[in-house]
């Protein structure tokens, strides 16, 4: 049976075109690296790799072979690393990214905590709205808030944020409370523009999700406008609750509606899937799930 280490050689002879870029890659005697080749074709009984004075290529068997062989190597590789750093103590940079307004609220007291639990971890916070590629971002993980599309990534679900419709008391007064999503058609709307459900608001009608259109003479494309514009008297808004909590308090803003919240938004902590998460992004994600609760927010 062919050895694990003798694949990895077979792998990187692939990948690199060279028994001595392969051997420099794997730390090994470049004689070594032959050897452990010529061992796996033995066992498997055919050429896998053609080798010239300059270059080493994969035979048509090779290259099936390497196909094959390829996510059990790295799948193997990983599990190594895992078990191997289950014992280490977090250490190095931890590169997070998060959206703006969201992580100096929920984040920023838990990145403190880690801070002090773990002093040799350095942490950078790159903070974005936007979806930002872990790979292409040198992220160790991301916070996202919103529906997951990318497959490429493992996480984890940290909870929910609810979303309102809210108005200041006088309107509110002047105008009537809306008792149902349908009468918002008599009332002004201020919607965000560049939303990608611009002009229409979620909603739970009957046990289903709903989407019901609104509208008003004013259109924003910042969320703090939003706010200042309830404020004014110039219509309703819909808002993550968390973000308007301050007003509620103040008493500047009510809620309205809410037998009629749509679903939670959800909010994960993601990171890149198949690979075994170092020590430094494991016990953040520990803690992150312990400490930020967000459910009734």
């Amino acid at each position: 049976m062919s050895r694990i280490e003798d694949l990895e050689v077979f792998v990187a002879v692939v990948e690199l075109g060279s028994l001595t870029a392969a051997a420099n890659r794997l730390s090994r005697p470049l004689q070594t690296v032959s050897r452990a080749l010529a061992a796996l074709e033995d066992d498997i009984g055919v050429e896998l790799i053609h080798r010239t004075t300059r270059r080493s290529t994969p035979s048509e068997a090779g290259e099936i072979f390497y196909r094959r062989v390829k996510p059990a190597v790295d799948e193997i590789r990983e599990a190594r690393l895992e078990a191997a750093q289950r014992r280490l103590e977090p250490s190095g940079v931890l590169r997070i990214g998060a959206p703006a307004l969201f992580a100096p609220r929920f984040l920023m007291p838990i990145v403190a905590e880690y801070m002090r639990q773990y002093e040799e971890v350095q942490v950078e916070l790159d903070l974005s709205d936007a979806f930002v590629d872990l790979a292409g971002g040198g992220l160790d993980m991301v916070v996202r808030i919103g529906d997951l599309a990318d497959s490429s990534l493992a996480g984890k679900r940290l909870g929910g944020l609810r979303r309102v419709v809210f108005g200041a008391p006088s309107y509110l007064a002047a105008r009537g409370r809306p008792k149902h999503p349908q009468d918002l058609k008599h009332h002004d709307c201020i919607t965000r523009l560049g939303d990608d459900r611009q002009g229409t608001w979620m909603f739970t009608i009957d046990g289903r999700p709903r989407g019901v259109k609104v509208s008003g003479p004013l259109r924003v494309n910042a969320m703090a406008a939003i706010y200042a514009a309830v404020g004014e008297e110039l219509g309703l808004g819909y808002s993550p609750l968390w973000q308007i909590e301050h007003l509620i308090v103040d008493r500047r803003v009510q809620v309205v509606l809410e037998a009629f919240e749509p679903s939670p938004v959800p909010i994960h902590i993601l990171w890149r899937e198949g690979r075994a998460p170092t020590a430094k992004v494991r016990t953040f994600i520990d803690l992150l799930s312990k400490r930020l609760k967000l459910d009734h927010l």
